[in-house]
């Protein structure tokens, strides 16, 4: 029996491992609301774009920070990524690119975004029942989910998924150069000093490279099943 833990479940791992098709697939089952965590940085990089912002300018910055809202929603019908708004103006399409994640990798290594981000996470998932997916939810936001998980698959293999998720949506790609990005991302992610990217010690790693959608969240459920919190049965 799982005690004194947060009924959330928590996802992580690298860029193109699969992670918000699992972490939606997942909460559908459960019932439980999907936090993309990744889409909010993805969100401050943005507006830093838009708004012509140098990160490492921390007056501007805590000025955006300050004033920025950020709302999630379930993706329209037939979509696979959620719905973000950013000041009430839906941006969502425009951050999935290779170059924004990239942007939001840096990003992300800003202390005062991370703070001010998990913070926002936190608030989230207060009442529990989530699926949180991201690089530090198991070790940061939700240190005390009562679930969670590290799901892996090689480079390449997440070059070709995220290659083939850009072309279903009619970009043109280059997938050596995507892979190029991958690797540097990993680099980044798991290098910096603030939140690393890194399986928190009571994860449960899974290598998602020759394993369908299907297969993971059964593994996940499974587990989940396995150790229920709260006094659940």
């Amino acid at each position: 029996m799982v005690t004194d833990k947060q009924r959330i479940v928590t996802i992580d791992g690298p860029s193109g491992g699969g992670k918000s098709t699992v972490s939606r697939e997942l909460a559908a089952k459960l019932h439980f609301t999907y936090l993309d965590t990744g889409a909010m940085y993805r969100a401050v990089a943005f507006q830093c774009r838009e708004q012509g912002i140098d990160p490492v300018d921390d007056r501007r910055l805590e000025s955006l920070l300050t004033l920025l809202r950020i709302k999630l929603l379930p993706p329209v019908p037939g979509e696979e990524d959620v719905r973000v708004l950013v000041d009430d103006q839906e941006v969502g399409s425009q951050l999935r690119t290779p170059e924004m994640g990239m942007l939001a990798s840096k990003v992300s290594a800003l202390p005062r975004v991370r703070h001010t981000l998990t913070r926002l996470q936190q608030a989230m998932g207060a009442d529990g029942s989530i699926v949180a997916e991201g690089r530090d939810t198991g070790t940061v936001v939700f240190p005390a989910a009562a679930w969670k998980f590290f799901l892996d698959a090689s480079p390449e293999v997440r070059a070709r998924r995220r290659a083939a998720q850009l072309r279903r949506k009619g970009e043109l790609v280059d997938e050596q150069q995507l892979l190029a990005q991958i690797i540097q991302r990993d680099k980044d992610d798991r290098e910096r000093s603030i939140a690393p990217l890194k399986a928190a010690p009571d994860a449960l790693a899974i290598n998602s490279t020759g394993l369908s959608v299907e297969e993971v969240v059964r593994r996940m459920y499974a587990t989940i099943l396995a150790a229920p919190c709260c006094g659940e049965r």
